[in-house]
């Protein structure tokens, strides 16, 4: 008998969702429960991990498997889980504060190594769920609660941090821009390996116009470069500016005085270090890079995890007197 196809209503639980009218996370739960019917895996194969915050209430309004865990534990969470059960779809749904503040060490490691998990992170730039502190992604000079005066801390790439860590899969897009959305998170999706997503939303609280030039749909050609594997980087309303090499430093050009094919061409399957350089790109002096920065295989935690239990089948023994008394023991006289 033919399995049938998931749709989008199957990922839709009959519990209310308790966002602020108007947060962006609405719009990333759409499209995340379209990416997931999409795959056409059914929904008791899939589990979405989260921290706390108010990104972290997404267990509960995705009809699949969850776990709502502690503050910034959510990847050491999925790693469990992706490693108890590597057939399961593993999806980590945290912030910029829980992911990379308190959770920052649990992420790097999960970056690292490589398993096969779809983490997810909304960037406001805020602490919401608890009132509106500094996040590690607030820009300098931010007037928080907890940084009246501005905040003096330098802040985060979420991007380049994964990069950092050598992720196989890292993107960015911004939850206003639905198509793109889908896109990026179905690519991520399908990876094999740690796909890292981060997603420019606002706070209607906190920081509603925080990336109201590349959120704004008529400021964002202006204000945004399109990653398309393949494609050189062109920009603007009428598509007349471009990203090129100056050397080894990038510089934004007139396409009136400057050749198309001189553009920087973007390879995400190529070298780390043009992603890097990528990352690093933000206003006023460039635009934002939207897209995918990496993608590239390399073999999964889980992958390798599973190989070499096999190998270790192989050459263990089930004899506990033997293994109490083989080469590693010692008497103590």
């Amino acid at each position: 008998m033919a399995r049938i196809k998931p749709t989008k209503q199957d990922f839709v639980p009959d519990n209310r969702v308790k966002w602020c009218p108007g947060c962006g996370s609405f719009a990333i739960l759409n499209q995340i429960q379209k990416v997931m019917a999409n795959q056409g895996i059914p929904r008791e194969n899939f589990a979405v991990i989260s921290g706390i915050g108010c990104s972290s209430r997404f267990p509960y309004y995705v009809n699949t498997y969850g776990f709502h865990t502690i503050h910034g534990r959510a990847p050491a969470v999925a790693t469990g889980v992706k490693i108890a059960n590597p057939d399961l779809s593993v999806w980590v749904v945290t912030g910029d504060g829980d992911g990379l503040s308190i959770g920052g060490n649990h992420m790097m490691h999960a970056l690292r190594r490589n398993i096969g998990l779809k983490i997810i992170l909304f960037n406001n730039r805020i602490y919401a769920l608890t009132k509106g502190q500094a996040s590690p992604t607030s820009q300098l000079g931010t007037k928080t609660k907890t940084s009246p005066f501005g905040t003096i801390d330098r802040p985060m790439n979420p991007v380049r941090f994964a990069l950092g860590m050598e992720t196989s899969f890292v993107a960015r897009s911004v939850d206003t821009d639905l198509e793109h959305m889908e896109y990026v998170l179905d690519r991520a999706a399908r990876h094999k390996g740690t796909a890292f997503v981060e997603i420019y939303q606002n706070c209607v609280v906190f920081t509603d116009k925080e990336f109201e030039p590349v959120r704004n749909k008529a400021m964002q050609a202006d204000n945004a470069v399109k990653l398309e594997h393949g494609k050189p980087l062109i920009f603007g309303k009428n598509r007349d500016k471009g990203i090129r090499m100056n050397g080894c430093v990038p510089e934004t050009v007139e396409l009136k005085a400057d050749k198309k094919g001189n553009l920087l061409v973007h390879d995400e399957n190529g070298h780390f270090e043009t992603a890097f350089m990528l990352s690093g790109m933000m206003p006023p002096e460039f635009p934002v890079p939207l897209g995918i920065f990496r993608d590239v295989e390399t073999g999964s935690y889980e992958g390798m995890t599973d190989m070499q239990e096999k190998e270790i089948a192989k050459t263990s023994s089930d004899d506990l007197g033997e293994l109490l008394t083989g080469p590693d023991a010692w008497e103590i006289s």
